[in-house]
């Protein structure tokens, strides 16, 4: 199947995006720290032209700590951004930023100069609890679905720092089918948009070839088996989600191994490397 989600009202986010970046001092660019490359949006690099840029690699503690150092340097590596790896909801984790946006916007200090800055990434990625832990209280709308934020809101913290929010943007078309299954897989796209045992099959095969001991240990699986609708009918058969007849119960089981590979019960999980992805004079020399 074809993975392709894309509200209307994220029309109307990317153009807004589009206009309020020629006011930004500092773009903070909020992404999944299990899937950095798939969870960016592909226009903003062009739309943001030379304004600084934080990557915040959110859900740290979700994903695999050495495969997020290796993002953590290549995602520095860019002239005018730097990384940072992040639990939104940890105070001490983005204590930093208000600091690190001033120095990425020197002009901007001053008296009465402030930093404006703003909160960019794909639909539950995590922007508005990050909002909401740097201000210190519930102001923006937060869900554990996607695309809750609806439209842009700006906040001001202590020391001459500004937040402006914006709607989450998810491109128009998944055309890359490998990243659009792995943000389905993390929960970043609506379940309504895609089936859930073909995305449940793509994460056992995933897991069955990066992460065998944390999904054989969860399901106490003496062996793998080397297909994905076998390693479901394992899983199934290890939880008892049986229906009459002795018949594994697919659906339970492709709901409970996308629900504990999202919550890190499975392991801290990492959907992709920089290694993935090739730079693209590699690509030129094949």
């Amino acid at each position: 199947m074809t993975i392709n989600w894309f509200p209307g009202h994220m029309n109307k986010a990317r153009r807004e995006l589009a206009a309020s970046l020629a006011r930004i001092d500092v773009v903070i660019e909020v992404l999944d720290a299990r899937l950095p490359r798939s969870s960016r949006n592909p226009m903003l690099a062009e739309l943001r032209k030379e304004t600084p840029s934080i990557r915040l690699l959110n859900k740290s503690d979700l994903a695999d700590p050495e495969v997020t150092a290796q993002w953590l340097e290549a995602l520095s590596r860019d002239e005018g951004a730097s990384a940072l790896d992040i639990s939104a909801t940890e105070n001490s984790d983005i204590r930093r930023l208000p600091g690190l946006c001033k120095t990425l916007a020197p002009h901007r200090g001053g008296v009465g100069k402030t930093v404006r800055c703003m909160v960019v990434g794909i639909p539950n990625v995590g922007k508005s609890t990050l909002i909401n832990t740097l201000l210190g209280r519930r102001i923006a709308k937060v869900g554990d679905q996607p695309a809750v934020t609806r439209r842009q809101q700006q906040f001001h913290l202590d020391g001459g720092v500004s937040l402006c929010d914006s709607p989450g943007v998810l491109w128009p078309k998944l055309a890359d089918q490998e990243g659009a299954y792995r943000l389905a897989a993390s929960g970043a796209i609506r379940e309504t948009a895609f089936e859930m045992q073909d995305v449940a099959l793509f994460a056992a095969r995933f897991l069955a070839q990066r992460y065998p001991e944390p999904l054989a240990q969860r399901y106490k699986l003496d062996t793998i088996p080397s297909k994905g609708p076998e390693i479901l009918e394992a899983l199934g058969r290890k939880r008892g989600f049986l229906k009459r007849g002795g018949i594994v119960d697919a659906e339970r089981a492709a709901a409970t191994l996308l629900r504990e590979l999202r919550s890190a019960a499975i392991g801290r999980i990492s959907f992709e490397t920089p290694d993935d992805f090739p730079p693209p004079e590699a690509d030129e020399a094949d």
